[in-house]
């Protein structure tokens, strides 16, 4: 599904975030991406949804070369990929059910099947009664959930999750997890840069240490551990 292969990223000053990267993650698999700060996660989780270009190397997802990508179509690569964000990046304007039918209208889906898809994604978070409320007048637990929604009303194959539970309280965050294991299930691969030492050592999957912009540790089922 995804494959890298001795990619580097040299940022104009001069940083070197991602120092000779290679990997592979299978479709349907599980990945947390753990690392101190300023360790190349960052990079490395955008890189995989081309906000990022590498400087040199091969980045593949599900067959596409994101190097070479042509700018005009990465539009059609993100409707393979959900991001979910830290900060939700919900729009304030909009309302829950509008926020998630945004991503099919953009595509030009028919209103039939944007709101059947949308209440379908809406019932699976939990949110389906909260439908025509607003960004404000939800938690922060429930924000993230439209986010969720959101990621995955295209049926993507990959969800990438940057810090998903960051600005989230202990309880909440292991509802978030939950939601994230039931879309695992499903078949999507998701992939989870995360500081949260509690959530990987307890819902054990993959985990990819990386320090340095170089990938130090990679096991499967493994824990936080200290090179994070």
């Amino acid at each position: 599904m995804i494959q890298m292969k001795n990619v580097y990223k040299k940022y104009p000053n001069g940083i070197v975030a991602l120092n000779g990267l290679t990997v592979g993650i299978e479709q349907g698999e599980f990945v947390y991406v753990v690392g101190p700060s300023g360790a190349g996660k960052s990079t490395f989780i955008k890189m995989m949804y081309r906000e990022e270009r590498p400087t040199s190397g091969q980045m593949l997802i599900n067959g596409v070369d994101l190097a070479t990508l042509k700018n005009k179509k990465v539009p059609l690569l993100r409707r393979q990929i959900g991001v979910v964000f830290q900060d939700f990046k919900l729009l304030p304007r909009l309302n829950v059910y509008e926020n998630v039918a945004f991503a099919l209208e953009v595509i030009e889906e028919t209103p039939e099947k944007i709101r059947k898809r949308v209440m379908e994604v809406l019932e699976l978070v939990g949110l389906k009664h909260k439908a025509r409320m607003f960004p404000t007048e939800l938690s922060g637990g429930e924000q993230q959930r439209v986010s969720i929604a959101r990621s995955i009303v295209n049926k993507p194959k990959v969800v990438i999750a940057d810090e998903p539970t960051g600005n989230l309280d202990p309880e909440t965050s292991w509802d978030i997890m939950d939601l994230f294991e039931q879309i695992n299930a499903t078949g999507t691969t998701i992939l989870m840069a995360t500081h949260n030492r509690e959530v990987v050592n307890n819902r054990r999957h993959r985990v990819i240490a990386i320090e340095g912009g170089l990938i130090v540790r990679d096991v499967a089922g493994g824990d936080y551990g200290y090179e994070g």
